[in-house]
C-alpha cells in the first residue's frame, strides 16, 4: 500500500476537540464551541423583522410594492417569494443563504417564509441560523379594481376617461401628466438615482477550477454569462440606496479583457412621489487568484490527500473497461487529480477525502465491492492541535464476471434453496445474478451476501471452447427468467478442434436451445477434458460434473468477415497514465485483444448499452451491399440507440494502452 499511495505533503485534517461549554466532541474551530452552545450565546436573528403586513388585491391577485406598484404573483411562486424577501429590511450585516415557504392554511391570511442566514460572529466564525417570518395579508382593492367595482355597483353608464398631454415644465415637450409634470430626460438631468452606487467592483476568479470567491471563504462555480454568474455579480453589490432592482443582464466585453459588465435597471421614488427608472452599467474587474486546493495542486501536481485503489484479481480487464464507461457517463471521476492504470486495476488520486469517499460509494453501486481504509500521518502541529494525514482506500471487486462457471459451496447452496451447485453468472451489477442451466432457477447475491461466503469461479469466460452443433431437440418452450429468454433443449455437439479428426461427440442439455440450430457454433466449458481440483466437489456425494455446458452462441465466422472494418459507434476513455513495465509490448497486444473482446460483448448484450454512452463514428460509411448480406441474428447495435454527439479530435486519440478508440 505504501508503494501505491506514495508520500507527499498534504492539506491539514483536524482531530476532534471537546466543546468549551458542554464537552461534546466537535471539529476544532476558532472558539472551540459547538453550534448549539454558540446559538445560546449569539442570536443573529435578534432585531430582525419577524412580522410584516402586506397588502393584497383579491380581484387581480396582486400585491402592493410601496409606494404604488402592484405586482402579480401566484401562491408559493418564486415571484411571491422574491416579493416577500424584498419587503424585509436590512438583515443586520447577515447574508441570506436560502428562503422557502412553510405551509399554512389557505384561508388563514398568513404567509410564512423560512429564511436561512449566515453571519460572522466571535473571532471570525461563521454561524448559520434559520428563522420564520410571518406575513399578514391585508385585503385591499387596487385603484383599477376599486373603480371598476364602483361603476358596476352604481349601474350608471361610465364614460371612459382620456388622459391628455401636458407640456414639460422645463423643455415644453408634450408628455403624459405625472407628479412633477417633467419629461424623463429633464427628470434625469435634475435627479441621478445611480449617484453613490457602485460602478466598479473587483472579484476574484480561480482559472483552474473556474470558480469565483464569495467572501469570506466560499468558492462558487459559474460558467461565463450564466445565471449563476449574474446572481453572484448582483450579490457582490452593496445596497442600492433604497432603489429597487428591476432587471439585470450582461453587456458584451472582449473575452480576454478580464472585465465583466452588467447592465442594471433600477427604480426609485423621486420628487413628490414620481417613479424614475434608470439603467447603468457596473464593471467587474476579474482578479486571477488560485483557490487553496488548486494552489496546492499547482505547487505539486502529484500532491494528493486520498487515493482509491481499485483491484480485481482476474486475468482480464473486462470489468475495468465497463467500469470506465460508467464513470465517464456519470462524470464520477471529475474531481480526480490523477488516474493511473496499474497491473491489476486502476488508482484514482483525489485532493480531498470526501471526494474519495463519494467515489468509493459510486463504485459500490456499480459492481459488488468491499473496501478498507487506512491513513498515514504526514505532519502535525502540536501548538494548534492540527494533523496532516494521507488516506488510502483499497477497494476489491468481486472476481466473478459474466459467463463464469461457478461451483457453489454447500452451505451457500443450501441457503439459496439448494440452487445448483453448478451455476452460471448471467449478470453483474451491484449484485450477482446466478442461473442454474439445468432447472432455470435463478437468484441474486448482493455484495454483503457474496463477501460473507465468497467463492471463485470454477472456469472463467477466457476458458471457453468452441463447439459445433450437430443436432438440436427442444425439450420445453421458451420462457423468460430474470428478464432473459431461455429454452431447454438436448443438443449433440462436438469440439470444433476435433471435428473431422475423431468421432468424439457429446449429448448435453442446454438452456439456450432457442438460439441454436444444426450447423451453428457455440461456446461452452469443456468439463470432459478439464482438470478440476475443486475441494467443494468432494462434499457433494453422488454429484458428477456434466461433460459440456454451453454458454452462448458463437459468431466467430461472421466476425471474421467484418474484422478490420470500423464500427458505426465509438467510446470515450479516461485520461489515465499507464504504469509501463518491461513487458510493454506484450501488455499492449493483450490490451488490444481484450478491448476487442469487450466491444464484441457489448454487441452481444444490448442491455448493457443503457448504462453507457455510445457515440457515432464519423469514419463509418454504411454500405448497401454489406447491410443486405448481413444476417438478422448477427449482434449489432442499431444506429437509433446512439447518442447524437460527436467526439472531439482530442478524444479520438485517447485509448487504453495504445488501443485506438476509433472503433
Amino acid at each position: 500500500m505504501g508503494e501505491d499511495s506514495g508520500r507527499s505533503n498534504d492539506s491539514q485534517t483536524n482531530g476532534d476537540v471537546p466543546c468549551c461549554k458542554c464537552g461534546v466532541p466537535i471539529q476544532p474551530n476558532d472558539f472551540n464551541m459547538c453550534a448549539r452552545c454558540l446559538r445560546s450565546e449569539v442570536d443573529i436573528t435578534e432585531g430582525l423583522q419577524k412580522h410584516v403586513t402586506i397588502t393584497y388585491c383579491p380581484d387581480c391577485e396582486s400585491y402592493l410594492q410601496p409606494p404604488g406598484f402592484w405586482i402579480k404573483a401566484q401562491p408559493e411562486s418564486q415571484d411571491l417569494l422574491a416579493f416577500c424577501v424584498e419587503r424585509l429590511k436590512d438583515f443586520n450585516e447577515a447574508r441570506l443563504v436560502d428562503a422557502e415557504f412553510i405551509w399554512t392554511e389557505p384561508h388563514s391570511k398568513r404567509i410564512r417564509v423560512k429564511l436561512k442566514l449566515q453571519k460572522e460572529v466571535l473571532q471570525g466564525a461563521i454561524l448559520e441560523q434559520s428563522y420564520i417570518v410571518e406575513f399578514v395579508v391585508h385585503d385591499q382593492l387596487c385603484k383599477p379594481c376599486s373603480g371598476r367595482m364602483m361603476g358596476e355597483d352604481s349601474g350608471m353608464f361610465n364614460v371612459s376617461q382620456t388622459i391628455g398631454n401636458v407640456p414639460c415644465c422645463k423643455c415644453g415637450v408634450p408628455i403624459q401628466p405625472n407628479a412633477v409634470n417633467m419629461c424623463a430626460r429633464c427628470l434625469r438631468s435634475e435627479v441621478d438615482i445611480t449617484e453613490g452606487l457602485q460602478k466598479h467592483v473587483t472579484i476574484t476568479y480561480c482559472p483552474d477550477c473556474e470558480s469565483y470567491l464569495q467572501p469570506p471563504r466560499t468558492w462558487i462555480k459559474a460558467q461565463p454569462e450564466s445565471k449563476d454568474l449574474l446572481t453572484f455579480c448582483v450579490k457582490r453589490l452593496k445596497s442600492f440606496n433604497k432603489a429597487r432592482l428591476v432587471d439585470a443582464e450582461f453587456s458584451w466585453t472582449e473575452p480576454h479583457s478580464k472585465r465583466i459588465q452588467v447592465k442594471l435597471k433600477i427604480q426609485k421614488e423621486v420628487l413628490q412621489g414620481a417613479i424614475l427608472e434608470q439603467s447603468y452599467i457596473v464593471e467587474f474587474v476579474v482578479h486571477y487568484q488560485l483557490c487553496e486546493p488548486c494552489s496546492r495542486i499547482q505547487a505539486n501536481p502529484d500532491q494528493w490527500v486520498a487515493a482509491v485503489q481499485l483491484r480485481q484479481h482476474v486475468s482480464h480487464r473486462r470489468t475495468f473497461f465497463y467500469l470506465e464507461q460508467v464513470i465517464l457517463k456519470h462524470n464520477a471521476a471529475s474531481r480526480a487529480i490523477l488516474i493511473k492504470q496499474m497491473t491489476q486495476g486502476v488508482d484514482f488520486f483525489f485532493g480531498n477525502r470526501s471526494h474519495a469517499l463519494k467515489f468509493v460509494d459510486f463504485v459500490g453501486k456499480v459492481v459488488p465491492t468491499r473496501s478498507r481504509s487506512d491513513k498515514q500521518l504526514v505532519s502535525q502541529d502540536g501548538k494548534s492541535n492540527t494533523y496532516n494525514y494521507k488516506y488510502t482506500f483499497s477497494v476489491e471487486i468481486s472476481p466473478v464476471c459474466r459467463e463464469d462457471l461457478i461451483f457453489l459451496p454447500q452451505k451457500l447452496s443450501a441457503s439459496l434453496g439448494n440452487l445448483g451447485p453448478l451455476v452460471i453468472c448471467t449478470k453483474v451489477t451491484n449484485s450477482i445474478t446466478l442461473l442454474d442451466p439445468f432447472t432455470l432457477r435463478h437468484c441474486f447475491l448482493d455484495a454483503d451476501q457474496y463477501w460473507r461466503a465468497s467463492f471463485k469461479p470454477l472456469l472463467t469466460s477466457r476458458q471457453l471452447v468452441e463447439y459445433i452443433v450437430l443436432d438440436v431437440e427442444l425439450v420445453s418452450s421458451e420462457v423468460t427468467v430474470g428478464g432473459s429468454k431461455y429454452a431447454m433443449a438436448d443438443v449433440q455437439v462436438a469440439r470444433l478442434s476435433d471435428f473431422g479428426k475423431n468421432d468424439i461427440m457429446f449429448t448435453v442439455r442446454t438452456h439456450i436451445g432457442h438460439l441454436l440450430k444444426s450447423g451453428d457454433n457455440a461456446f461452452g466449458y469443456d468439463l470432459y477434458g478439464a482438470n478440476n481440483n475443486e475441494i467443494e466437489l468432494d462434499k457433494y456425494k453422488g454429484f458428477s460434473l456434466p461433460e459440456v455446458i454451453l454458454i452462448k452462441k458463437s459468431y466467430e465466422e461472421k466476425r471474421q468477415r467484418k474484422r478490420g472494418k470500423p464500427r458505426p459507434w465509438k467510446l470515450k476513455s479516461l485520461n489515465m497514465e499507464v504504469d509501463d513495465t518491461g513487458r510493454a509490448k506484450d501488455n499492449k497486444e493483450k490490451a488490444i485483444s481484450e478491448y476487442e473482446r469487450f466491444l464484441e460483448e457489448l454487441e452481444e448484450n444490448p442491455e448493457d448499452i443503457f448504462n453507457l454512452s455510445l457515440y457515432r463514428n464519423k469514419e463509418y460509411q454504411p454500405s448497401e451491399m454489406a447491410s443486405a448480406s448481413d444476417d438478422d441474428d448477427f449482434p449489432a447495435i442499431p444506429l437509433e440507440q446512439l447518442a447524437h454527439l460527436q467526439l472531439s479530435d482530442d478524444d479520438d486519440d485517447v485509448g487504453h494502452e495504445g488501443v485506438s478508440m476509433a472503433e
